[in-house]
Formats: C-alpha cells, structure tokens, sequence
C-alpha cells in the first residue's frame, strides 16, 4: 500500500509539473503577443487566445495522462501500450468504465490517478479563465 501512495504521489507531482512549465510557456507565448491582442479588433483576437490556450491545456492533459500510461506500463501492470494509455485516460477523466481494471497489488493507483485528473481538470479551467480574463482586461486598457 504504501509503494502505492508513494509512487501514485510521485506521479501526481510530475503531472503538476507539467502543468507548471507548460503554464510558463503559455506566458511566454502570451507576453510576446500581447501588443498584437490588445490592438481593435478585439474579439477575434480574443478567440484566438483562447484556442491557443484551450490547445495548450489540451496538451498539458495529455501528457499527463501519457505519463500515467506510461507507469501503468513500464510496471508491467497492463500488456500493451494502448491498455495503459486507455485506462490512464478513463481513470483521469474519472469516467470508470471499469472494462480494463488494475491488478489488487495495485488498484489504488487507480483513484490516485482520478484524483490527479480532478486536481488538473480544476487548475486547466483557472488557467483558461485566467488567460481571458488577463487578456480582456488588458484589451480594455485597465
């Protein structure tokens, strides 16, 4: 149980790192646009923010759910490659199909693993609101 929680932890910890560099790399893209989406007109820019910032939580969600995958399966806890992947992606989505389930040895991977998918569904939306919210004050000037 506890090379469970350990390793479940350890694994949640690498996703937010992800996540964390890869919000700095929104602000980067962001900064260096900034003087173009605060120039009229203003709506269009703003959805072109928006998609690049729904592009990039898009990719910070997956590769922490690739990250996952691949502790499933460099643990020898599924066969293939695409097993893993599947239930790292159910599990984080908190869907729980329960047609692929972990080994008992290892099973609480599993709710770790929904856990993280919550925490990252939670922070992707502060940042997509973030990001507009950001922009749109800064197209009007406050």
């Amino acid at each position: 149980m506890l090379v469970q929680i350990t390793f479940g932890s350890l694994l949640t910890l690498g996703s937010f790192l992800i996540a964390a560099l890869a919000w700095w790399g929104l602000e980067t893209v962001l900064r260096r646009l900034h003087s173009w989406a605060i120039r009229p007109p203003h709506g269009p820019k703003l959805m072109s923010i928006l998609i690049i910032a729904l592009i990039w939580t898009l990719g910070i969600m997956t590769a922490s759910v690739w990250l996952w995958a691949e502790a499933f399966y460099l643990l020898e806890i599924f066969v293939t490659f695409e097993a893993s992947v599947y239930f790292s992606l159910v599990a984080f989505t908190t869907l729980g199909f329960g047609d692929v389930l972990l080994p008992q040895d290892w099973r609480l991977l599993g709710g770790m693993a929904a856990a993280n998918g919550l925490l990252m569904f939670g922070l992707m939306a502060a940042i997509l609101v973030e990001t507009l919210r950001d922009t749109r004050q800064r197209q009007r000037g406050t």
